[in-house]
């Protein structure tokens, strides 16, 4: 699987792609997703000025940016930094999504990103923030008083993101999600790692904790199935990774998952009398067909959905 479809809801809004030449519409109930074509004359820090030269600026409160020109070359941080400049004539904007591109416009772990504190720190109003891409994306430790939904998306996660977190403060978070990915494209990192982050991140708001696209997926079931943080969420994401019965086998042992209301274990390697016994516990499991293990020389091999 591929990031083949570019986002249609974002911050409970429908999502519209802004050309310039067409009327604008300032309806409140969509977003705009502002990108650039490959051989684009135009650069995206002058897309975002003339976007926001038609926009009501008090009143704009999400806006999504897609490819901004060669993002498998150029990073995120000039984007970022037209934002910044416009930080005050934004007074209520909440959402932002930086990166939201499909296959044929730039691979996941082929998207060069950027330093993001000095984001957070110039919007201390934003309530949501997701990041597709790990490629030399920057996060240093932050506070954030606001943010209440908090995603990075990319093909490996390197394990100085999850160092960042694990002294980050977010006293609001509500949803929180992780790609780990594969060390193939970045992902460095362990379960002792996971554990600090969200020993430091679990507050009373969280509800949503998505450790998604993991190879370390079995391991990471193993251990959160006894993690008693994991008492207070209704949604336990552990989707698009590799895990299999033994992390099945933990799920169906917890003791600390039973106020679950979703366990999403999408994509998976579990097999059909497991599937069937996660099935029948007391909260909505989702499952859909396995996974088929790749054979070299002898040896099986499972993959995380998105890699590259």
């Amino acid at each position: 699987m591929t990031i083949s479809d570019s986002t249609t809801t974002f911050h409970n809004k429908k999502v519209v792609q802004y050309d310039p030449d067409l009327p604008f519409d300032a309806s409140p109930d969509i977003v705009y997703r502002l990108s650039l074509e490959y051989d684009d004359e135009r650069k995206m820090d002058e897309l975002i000025v003339g976007f926001l030269a038609r926009a009501d600026k008090n009143a704009l409160e999400a806006l999504i940016i897609g490819m901004w020109g060669d993002p498998y070359e150029s990073g995120a941080d000039e984007v970022m930094a037209a934002l910044i400049a416009q930080a005050p004539q934004l007074p209520n904007l909440r959402a932002l999504f930086i990166g939201d591109m499909t296959y044929e416009e730039c691979e996941i772990s082929w998207i060069v990103q950027g330093s993001y504190k000095p984001l957070l720190d110039a919007f201390p109003q934003l309530e949501e923030l997701r990041i597709r891409g790990g490629n030399e994306l920057v996060l240093e430790p932050f506070a954030h008083q606001h943010l209440r939904r908090f995603t990075i998306e990319a093909g490996g996660l390197d394990q100085k993101i999850a160092e960042a977190l694990a002294q980050s403060s977010m006293p609001q978070l509500e949803h929180l999600e992780l790609w780990l990915g594969t060390d193939d494209y970045g992902f460095s990192g362990d379960v002792a790692l996971y554990r600090k982050v969200l020993a430091q991140l679990t507050v009373p708001t969280l509800r949503y904790l998505g450790l998604r696209d993991a190879e370390i997926a079995d391991d990471l079931a193993v251990w959160l199935a006894e993690e008693p943080l994991v008492a207070q969420l209704d949604t336990l994401d552990l989707s698009l990774g590799t895990i299999g019965d033994l992390g099945a086998v933990a799920v169906l042992n917890h003791t600390q998952l039973g106020k679950l209301k979703r366990l999403d274990l999408s994509h998976h390697y579990i097999s059909e009398e497991n599937q069937a016994k996660l099935k029948a516990l007391p909260f909505e499991v989702v499952l859909d067909d396995p996974q088929e293990e790749d054979e070299d020389d002898g040896e099986s091999y499972r993959y995380v959905a998105v890699g590259e």
